[in-house]
Formats: C-alpha cells, sequence, structure tokens
C-alpha cells in the first residue's frame, strides 16, 4: 500500500461525557490566569483519553483496527472511571503536559489498553515503549522557560474532580489538523460487552 494513500490520521480513544467537559473547561479557564508562559491550550472537543494514536493510515489500516478492537472489547466490561487530580508530565522540575488524571477501574483499563496495543502489534502498529497512563490533556507546554505559577496551581488543584462516568465505548477517531485546530470525526464506535 503507497503511504500516499495513508491519509487519514487516527486514533482510539475513550469520549468523556459533556459534563466532565464543562468541569475541565472551568479549571483550564483557571489555570489560564493562573499559570504564565507559552503554553498551548487543548480544546475542550479535543479532550480525549487516548489508548493509542495510529498516525497516518489507510482506509484497509481503519479496517483491520476496526477488526481488532471489535474482536477485542466483546468480552470486556464497562468502566467506571473518575476524572480528578491535575499533574504534569514528565515531572514538575520539566513540565511539558498539563493533565487530569484519571482513576477508578484505570487497572481494568491498563490491561485493555495494554491487550489492544499486543492486538495492533499484530497488524503492522508497534507497540508503545512508555507504559500507558491514563489522562486527558489539559495543555502543552511549548517552552518551560519564563513558565510561572505551575508549583502553585499543582498544590492548589490537586483535589480538583470533573467528576465520574461509566464508559461503555471506545471510539476510532479521525483528526484534521486545520488552522484552527484539529477537528474529529468518529469513524467508529466499540460497545464494551457487545452491547
Amino acid at each position: 500500500m503507497a503511504d500516499s494513500e495513508k491519509n487519514i490520521r487516527a486514533f482510539l480513544a475513550i469520549d468523556p461525557p459533556e459534563d466532565i467537559l464543562q468541569a475541565m473547561s472551568r479549571l483550564q479557564e483557571k489555570l489560564m490566569r493562573e499559570i504564565g508562559g507559552r503554553i498551548s491550550w487543548t480544546k475542550p472537543q479535543g479532550q480525549h483519553l487516548t489508548l493509542k494514536f495510529f498516525g497516518d493510515i489507510s482506509t484497509e489500516d481503519v479496517k483491520n483496527i476496526c477488526s481488532a478492537v471489535q474482536n477485542r472489547v466483546t468480552s470486556e466490561p464497562s468502566l467506571n472511571l473518575k476524572i480528578e487530580k491535575l499533574g504534569v508530565f514528565p515531572d514538575a522540575r520539566r513540565p511539558r503536559v498539563i493533565w487530569c488524571g484519571v482513576t477508578g477501574d484505570v487497572e481494568n483499563l491498563s490491561v485493555l489498553q495494554r491487550q489492544l496495543d499486543s492486538d495492533f502489534a499484530g497488524i503492522c502498529f508497534p507497540g508503545e515503549d512508555r507504559p500507558f497512563q491514563a489522562h486527558l490533556t489539559l495543555g502543552r507546554i511549548k517552552d518551560s522557560r519564563g513558565l510561572t505559577g505551575i508549583n502553585e496551581a499543582l498544590k492548589k488543584y490537586s483535589a480538583f474532580a470533573a467528576g465520574e462516568f461509566n464508559c461503555t465505548e471506545l471510539i476510532l477517531f479521525q483528526s484534521k489538523l486545520s488552522p484552527q485546530g484539529a477537528v474529529y470525526t468518529k469513524l467508529a464506535e466499540f460497545a464494551l460487552g457487545g452491547k
């Protein structure tokens, strides 16, 4: 398959419900006022709990991915997830990403993510080098020089809680980049437990 046909930028993710995205958006607005520096803030509609980023793929790849996910999730129960806590990757000394954490059925989610990663490796998508850390990205720090207020914000919002939800599906998204930011389209939805 020619690379030119690999024109679908795709990822597999969990889409949090609107009330959680709104709570995160309110937190983000506070952070924008309290943290100074060169930060690219994620739009609320761009906040997904990503399980696998595929990059640019073909329509044939989409079919293979859908088949692999469907086979895997039919026996998986729904997941009760909580979106809470504020943190940074890799650490507070060299922050690159500001995120909200995920708690609840995270161990089951991590197992599912590892199994899917292994399934995808079988269809020519290499496994991840880094261990999976469930999170939702609030912002990406472009340059940590001149960054102010980050440590204060981490302390202030350490007990932040956006809410909890029952995750009943995984979604394969297409991401189209535009000058206004990425535009997301659902390519396929996969019900956990085959419901």
